[in-house]
């Protein structure tokens, strides 16, 4: 890898075709900018230099960029007019070094890899290296032009293209690798007498070769790495090749995922021997999963630790949550921020935990809200029952202890504590402590009023 590595990434551009008052550069490849996804692959090659070159947008690209990546040294270019990628690396000039080389990427070609990068600069030898690829339509793009020897000699953009230079099926990537002791000179003598009236950087090619400086390249290995994107077609394009590419990496690692093309990775997933996870499903941040874990269709899980032999039955949402080997989750089940399922303990259909422990081999199987609880081991919750935790300006907490049984449909007004071995009677509202192994009745006494109903029908 040489050494004195500036990187210039161009993101100055309006992006109108995205019809978005969102700047094109921060629209989202798996929740992340597209410019983020490229400055990781930057950060990759240890550059001295990272400068960002901005424009439309520009401080709320600065501020969502700042923000995601505040210990890390990033230079910022102002392009003020889009005049063009020449005029915009223009920009960065006087951030850059004067020996050393610069390497331009694009803020809206977010797949290109570090791999591909490395290859280009290995290739440098005081010359100029480009990215190229070979495609069957290369409508639209610029075209790599070479003479009879078969060396580069310049590139035509697709408006500026002949009737026989429109045949060329090798295109311009826009990816440079540049000397910077020629840099400047050679942008100084762009010109913009195109039919876009703009200062192309392809011409540095042109410039490179009558300068008799060696021009060399790389053919990109995928051509999905060089794919920018325009609109909101070509967004979604490259996020189901990104999921794809994720998908493959997981079956590689020993998961088992019943269809690659319906799990979406937002973030990392690490998983132990012999996990399964069917279709539909959605991992964000950071997740790991233990050995024998099943997850069930259209399961939605976000910063979780999940262990051993854990099954999480399908449409369940998982946020912030531990959960313990042997547990069972599901079906559709909630457990938000702070939920920690000790190990083989049940939480069932239509169960909310937040900020809540449920004990080991506890069971909250149906229609039931927990809420700032400590539960302990061997509790039954019946169906439909409440931690009352709230009561509209401050949180309590409930405490119920080992070898509790709930009967269905209670409320348990917090704060409260259950005593161990409790039974609470079905209907029971809870406002007191509960003495440990007794049963507990908190409900109306049931009445039958005569006559009531026929007297108020008349």
């Amino acid at each position: 890898m040489k050494k004195n590595i500036n990187i210039v990434i161009l993101a100055a551009g309006q992006g109108k075709r995205m019809n978005s008052a969102l700047p094109k550069v921060l629209h989202p490849i798996s929740c992340k900018p597209m410019l983020e996804h490229v400055i990781n692959a930057a950060k990759e090659l240890n550059p001295s230099k990272l400068v960002v070159v901005y424009g439309h947008g520009g401080d709320q690209v600065q501020k969502v960029i700042t923000q995601k990546f505040a210990d890390d040294n990033i230079f910022w270019a102002h392009q003020d007019q889009q005049l063009g990628t020449g005029h915009a690396l223009k920009c960065a000039v006087p951030s850059l070094d004067q020996d050393g080389v610069t390497l331009v990427l694009y803020g809206d070609v977010p797949l290109i890899s570090s791999a591909t990068l490395t290859k280009m600069l290995d290739k440098y030898d005081d010359n100029l290296v480009m990215l190229t690829d070979v495609i069957d339509n290369p409508f639209g793009y610029g075209r790599i032009v070479r003479n009879e020897s078969g060396n580069i000699i310049s590139i035509v953009e697709e408006k500026d293209t002949t009737s026989e230079q429109k045949l060329i099926r090798e295109i311009n990537t826009g990816f440079y690798v540049l000397p910077n002791h020629k840099l400047s000179g050679w942008l100084n003598k762009l010109s913009n007498n195109n039919s876009q009236g703009e200062y192309y950087l392809t011409d540095v090619v042109a410039l490179a070769h009558k300068d008799k400086v060696g021009i060399n390249y790389v053919v990109t290995p995928h051509s999905y790495e060089a794919m920018g994107v325009n609109n909101k077609l070509q967004l979604e394009q490259l996020e189901r090749i990104y999921q794809i590419n994720q998908a493959n990496k997981l079956l590689e690692e020993g998961i088992t995922l019943l269809d690659k093309s319906r799990i979406d990775l937002r973030g990392k997933l690490t998983a132990g021997k012999d996990c399964l996870i069917d279709v539909n499903c959605v991992f964000e941040g950071t997740v790991t999963l233990g050995d024998n874990v099943t997850i069930g269709a259209g399961c939605l899980i976000r910063n979780a630790q999940i262990a051993n032999g854990v099954t999480i039955k399908p449409y369940s949402i998982i946020e912030d949550a531990q959960i313990d080997s042997g547990a069972q989750v599901g079906p559709y089940a909630r457990l938000r921020p702070g939920a920690k399922l000790a190990e083989n303990s049940h939480v069932g259909n239509f169960v909310e935990i937040k900020n809540s422990q449920i004990g080991i081999g506890s069971k909250v199987n149906h229609l039931t809200y927990i809420g700032d609880s400590s539960i302990g081991k061997k509790v039954n919750v019946g169906a439909g029952s409440v931690t009352c935790n709230y009561d509209g300006k401050n949180k309590f907490k409930t405490v119920i202890e080992d070898d509790v049984f709930i009967g269905s449909g209670t409320m348990m007004v917090a704060p409260v504590t259950i005593g161990q071995g409790a039974l609470i009677a079905a209907g029971s509202v809870i406002t007191k402590d509960a003495q440990a192994n007794e049963l507990t009745v908190a409900r109306a006494k049931q009445m039958t009023i005569v006559g009531w109903k026929a007297k108020n029908k008349k």
